[in-house]
C-alpha cells in the first residue's frame, strides 16, 4: 500500500496519457475514415492536458525536480541555503494550499449551477474535481522532499551540516 501511496501520482499519469493517447488515435482513425471527427476529443483532451500538468508537478516536486531558481540559495552559507529553502517550501505549500482551496470553491460552484461541458454536455464539475486534490498531493510531495533532503544533509548525530 505505502508504495502505491508514493507512485500514485506516476499512476494517475500514466492512465491520463494512455487515455488521451487512445482518444486522439481513434479520433485520428474515424476522421481518416469518415472525415469527421469526434467533437468531444478536444474538450478531453483539453482537460487530460490540465490534470497531467498538475499531477506531474507533484512528481517533480517529490524528486525535487521542480522549477526553481537558485541564483540566490548557491552562493548562501549552508545554514542560510537551507533556510531559504525551507522558508521557499513553507510559501509554495502555502501557496498550493490556497489553490486547492480556491479550486475547490470553483468545483462547488460548478456543481451547484448544473453547468455542462459544450462537447459531452456532462456536468464541468468533474473535469474540476482533480485540480484540489493534485495542488495538494503537490504540497504534501514538496514536503516529502523537503523532509528528506533535510535528512540527507543533517549528520543525525551532532544534527550538522556534513
Amino acid at each position: 500500500m505505502r508504495s502505491f501511496l508514493n507512485e500514485i501520482e506516476k499512476i494517475i499519469c500514466a492512465v491520463i496519457f494512455m487515455a488521451m493517447t487512445v482518444l486522439g488515435f481513434v479520433n485520428v482513425v474515424v476522421r481518416y475514415l469518415s472525415n469527421s471527427s469526434f467533437a468531444a476529443t478536444q474538450e478531453i483532451l483539453l482537460n487530460g492536458f490540465l490534470l497531467i500538468t498538475v499531477f506531474g508537478a507533484a512528481i517533480a516536486a517529490r524528486r525535487g525536480e521542480h522549477l526553481a531558481v537558485t541564483l540566490f540559495t548557491d552562493i548562501l552559507p549552508a545554514q542560510a541555503r537551507r533556510l531559504a529553502i525551507l522558508l521557499a517550501t513553507i510559501l509554495s505549500v502555502v501557496l498550493l494550499v490556497l489553490s486547492a482551496w480556491f479550486c475547490l470553491g470553483l468545483v462547488q460552484s460548478q456543481h451547484e449551477s448544473g453547468v455542462v461541458s459544450p462537447g459531452l454536455q456532462i456536468p464541468l464539475w468533474y473535469y474540476s474535481i482533480g485540480l484540489p486534490a493534485g495542488f495538494l498531493l503537490v504540497a504534501v510531495r514538496l514536503l516529502q522532499s523537503l523532509y528528506e533532503s533535510w535528512m540527507n544533509t543533517t549528520d543525525r548525530r551532532g544534527g550538522q551540516d556534513v
